[in-house]
């Protein structure tokens, strides 16, 4: 156990928007800041994954992006924010917790506002780690056809077992048919995720509604030191996209993941935590 254990689930208020966020570990120590893809919740960064690190003397945040868990969220299908708003987001959670710089930790969708960040406020990076994820250039391999005919039809909203039932099963289409996908953990944190959530509807669709404002930005133009961490059976992103993204950061390292899909699964922390603490300032799990 960490010498300081989470405090639970707290809030912020960002300019009329309330996040929701929870820390492990002293805030003494390097902060790494937690950043999910869309329609996650901070519950995908697993609280033990999130205490792994931490005993690695870091200060973990987690938080709930806008229209996920019990953050602000929106009408469905019409999101009231942008890539930059969301960035805005990440940095304000920072300053309600007095951190000037952290390391910068991107999944998924979440690397735009990564590299939003990274390029924008670059004085309030330590490093950058963008995982399960792509620099969207074209010539890129699209999504695995494998990919589409594991997705089953959308849900009723407002049936919440055929949302858990769709949720799971997106994730296991998302792991590539890694052998370390485990559905029954999976059920269990989605069925949590579902409870806590304010307007299931709205998480299902508004991060894919939203417009990317960072297009101006490159890669190339990040400087703080960076980390691609990319699993060999990703179906949404095939690992070319992770090449291509260490490629395009200077001076980036890629840290392949092999039997890892679109996740991070438990099997491979043993793997990933060592790799993030090294890159963060070095140090392992007590």
């Amino acid at each position: 156990m960490t010498d300081h254990p989470s405090p639970g689930e707290q809030f912020v208020e960002i300019d009329d928007v309330g996040l929701c966020f929870e820390t492990f570990g002293s805030p003494a120590n390097p902060a790494i800041l937690l950043i999910d893809g869309a329609t996650a919740s901070m519950l995908w960064w697993e609280t033990e994954l999130c205490e792994q690190i931490a005993h690695g003397n870091r200060f973990v945040i987690r938080y709930d992006n806008r229209d996920t868990g019990r953050s602000t969220s929106y009408p469905p299908g019409r999101p009231g924010y942008t890539y930059t708003d969301l960035a805005g987001d990440a940095l304000g959670i920072l300053d309600a917790l007095r951190v000037e710089r952290a390391h910068i930790v991107c999944r998924s969708m979440s690397g735009g506002i990564g590299l939003i960040i990274g390029v924008d406020h670059p004085d309030r990076v330590e490093s950058l780690t963008f995982v399960s994820t792509s620099t969207g250039e074209d010539g890129l391999p699209p999504p695995s056809e494998e990919l589409d005919g594991g997705i089953p039809a959308d849900p009723d909203p407002a049936d919440s077992g055929a949302v858990v039932d769709f949720v799971v099963a997106s994730a296991q289409a998302c792991s590539g048919g890694s052998p370390y996908f485990d559905e029954a953990a999976t059920r269990a944190l989605v069925e949590r995720d579902v409870a806590r959530t304010r307007n299931i509807a709205s998480t299902l669709v508004n991060h894919y509604a939203m417009s990317f404002d960072g297009s101006s930005r490159d890669f190339a133009a990040v400087e703080a030191p960076t980390l691609v961490v990319h699993g060999d059976h990703d179906p949404v992103f095939p690992l070319p996209h992770g090449h291509a993204l260490r490629d395009a950061i200077p001076g980036a390292t890629l840290l392949i993941l092999e039997g890892a899909g679109h996740d991070l699964p438990k099997p491979l922390w043993d793997v990933f935590v060592p790799a993030l603490l090294q890159h963060t300032g070095g140090g392992r799990p007590r």
